[in-house]
């Protein structure tokens, strides 16, 4: 196991009807920029109930509204001027996961004279972040609980990450009932991106990091489990609770501090959102199967196995037959999940794979197995 520094100072409201520690913004200032992205925050009602507890704590609010679902360099420089002509005192996201970067970026922004897209290029240029808040309305990126922020510039076909601690937020709050109207789709997805997240720290080629191993097991039988009863039963409260706390666990640290290793599928997956704009979620579930059959092999075959034996229960000495057996497992779960099994499902062709692979490559130096850009390539091209 590796050495690390643990530290997580976001406060978590965990539960029903928590939204009304949105008082505790006063303790950041009387100023908030509010982010949101369509209607649906409105139609819930969840605006309303905001809009009351910030008016009665004295806060003022100034908006933000339409954030993408990949959320644009645009929109973050919308969100750092009104900050900045407003001498806003804090950021407070209602959303999913793309609200809550799209609000991180602009926090940092608001505290710099350089363009955003310059913090999103260079985290270490980040030096100062106004407080973040959060309410969470879909369970799938973790960015509630996280330093990470994901930016496109269409214009550029480009959609990259950016770290820093300052982006951690610093208090959110998330009520698994705000995400019974969540659409099959973006369950699906949401739960995608969660295993996605998972598997990322957990294939590491870091030894004696059994915690974390267990840990990320742990959470992915969550997601095996609860998925499938989210997408039947959409307000069944302990499986959209369960996949809302697994969502943090899998990217707040937990599991990948002491066993880092390089993310692969998520690099690979970016570049189709920022030459395509799909949901992340659904490319997440084309590619991860195919990068498995990619990476299997007699020197990887023990941890696969590993999985297989448990998550999947499968029984079995032979670890190359147990690895195949977790990967067809994988397989078949997303497509119980009814998400695209194809790219050539969300209209992807052939024409941008060199491109594409080269800007992924980069982003996949150190993972669990190294990809070169030929590599990605194949990946692509199995994946059609």
């Amino acid at each position: 196991m590796n050495n690390f520094t643990y530290s997580i100072p976001t406060k978590i409201h965990f539960g029903k009807d928590q939204i009304s520690h949105l008082n505790e913004l006063k303790e950041s200032g009387d100023k908030v920029l509010l982010v949101y992205g369509g209607g649906s925050i409105k139609k819930s009602g969840i605006y309303d109930n905001a809009m009351e507890i910030l008016k009665s704590a004295d806060i003022t609010v100034y908006e933000l509204s339409g954030v993408e679902p990949n959320p644009k360099i645009e929109s973050v420089r919308a969100g750092v001027s009104t900050c900045k002509e407003n001498e806003i005192d804090m950021v407070l996201a209602i959303g999913g996961g793309s609200t809550i970067d799209c609000a991180k970026v602009v926090a940092a922004g608001a505290c710099s004279e350089e363009d955003p897209w310059e913090l999103v290029l260079h985290p270490d240029r980040i030096k100062k972040a106004l407080p973040i808040y959060s309410v969470l309305t879909l369970a799938a990126t973790g960015s509630e609980m996280d330093e990470f922020a994901v930016i496109s510039d269409l214009s550029k076909n480009e959609k990259w990450g950016t770290a820093s601690e300052l982006l951690k937020p610093t208090m959110s709050i998330m009520d698994p009932q705000y995400t019974y109207t969540v659409s099959p789709k973006q369950t699906s997805a949401g739960t995608a991106d969660i295993i996605s997240h998972t598997f990322e720290n957990y294939f590491t080629n870091v030894k004696g990091a059994d915690v974390q191993a267990r840990f990320a097991e742990g959470l992915l039988k969550n997601c095996f489990k609860y998925g499938p009863i989210a997408l039947k039963e959409p307000d069944n409260y302990d499986a959209r609770a369960n996949l809302m706390w697994t969502s943090s666990m899998a990217i707040n640290g937990l599991i990948k501090d002491g066993a880092e290793v390089a993310w692969c599928v998520h690099p690979m997956e970016h570049e189709l959102s920022a030459f395509y704009d799909i949901t992340h979620g659904e490319g997440l579930a084309i590619l991860t199967p195919v990068w498995m059959d990619f990476a299997l092999s007699d020197k990887t075959a023990g941890k696969f196995a590993e999985y297989g034996r448990n998550v999947w229960n499968i029984v079995g000495e032979d670890d190359m037959v147990v690895a195949k057996e977790a990967i067809a497992k994988t397989r078949e779960f997303f497509a119980q999940m009814n998400l695209p099994k194809t790219l050539a499902e969300v209209g992807i062709n052939e024409e941008y794979f060199d491109k594409m692979a080269e800007k992924a490559a980069n982003g996949c130096a150190g993972s669990f197995v190294e990809l070169t850009k030929e590599d990605i390539i194949e990946i692509y091209k199995a994946a059609l």
